[in-house]
């Protein structure tokens, strides 16, 4: 059984992605608003009916800001660390919320999904892998550095989000203050583009079909550039820079 991935946004405005098979899926996060999540998914159609849980990597606002009033219409578990939900402020209904813990995975139906720590300047920062029948689709996005828990987790992985952030020449050049320059490459903030593609040349698979480049910054990147520094040592990786204005393809992910 195949998975089928979506980006439904990925950006500092907001960051959603779809991950399922034919009759189970998940979201991890949902930083659009409920009716635009929808929007998005009706328009890829993707049946909401089908989402089982809500996953949230960490409490920055750009991946919880919907997950109450998606969460709350349709009754979706939505599993969160304890700091996480702390950290979050974030108004859940009680029997909604559900823990997780790094390494033990989470089933539902076919799905298996995977939590693992990464480095990000948030309370309790986890990635996912979603697993089906020997397929793995992974989320690499808000991550300081590609620590050993990113790596071993993106060579099994059949197809990736894999956060591309920033140029650094244009960071370097930009308009944002010292400080906040210094957080976002700090080893807590997010991947450059050359720190995204080292990892992708260092330890990519063979089978790996798929490469979703997200949470591109909207001053320090530009999506052109990215997708030509990756398109060249693509090889059999369809390369895929997921916006963060729009939805992408539907994208299924086989053997």
């Amino acid at each position: 059984m195949a998975l089928f991935i979506s980006s439904l946004n990925t950006g500092s405005n907001g960051n959603c992605f779809y991950i399922g098979n034919a009759d189970e899926a998940i979201l991890v996060d949902v930083g659009l608003s409920c009716k635009e999540t929808e929007i998005r998914m009706q328009r890829l159609s993707l049946q909401m009916d089908k989402v089982k849980a809500i996953f949230i990597s960490h409490e920055h606002s750009d991946h919880i800001r919907g997950v109450p009033v998606l969460a709350k219409k349709y009754q979706l578990p939505v599993y969160i660390t304890h700091n996480t939900l702390l950290g979050g402020k974030q108004r859940l209904q009680e029997h909604l919320i559900q823990s997780f813990a790094a390494y033990t995975p989470i089933q539902f139906g076919g799905l298996q999904v995977t939590a693992f720590p990464k480095k990000h300047d948030a309370a309790e920062p986890h990635s996912f892998t979603v697993s089906c029948n020997g397929i793995t689709v992974g989320v690499f996005t808000d991550i300081g550095s590609h620590c050993d828990h990113v790596i071993n987790n993106f060579k099994n992985c059949h197809a990736a989000f894999l956060e591309a952030n920033y140029d650094e020449e244009m960071l370097d050049k930009g308009r944002y203050p010292y400080y906040l320059k210094n957080r976002i490459r700090g080893g807590n903030g997010h991947l450059s583009n050359q720190q995204a593609l080292d990892l992708f040349l260092a330890h990519k698979p063979e089978y790996m079909s798929h490469l979703l480049l997200s949470h591109l910054s909207k001053d320090n990147n530009d999506p052109n550039l990215v997708y030509e520094l990756f398109q060249q040592h693509a090889g059999n990786t369809e390369i895929i820079v997921a916006s963060r204005y729009e939805e992408t393809a539907v994208y299924h992910i086989g053997a």
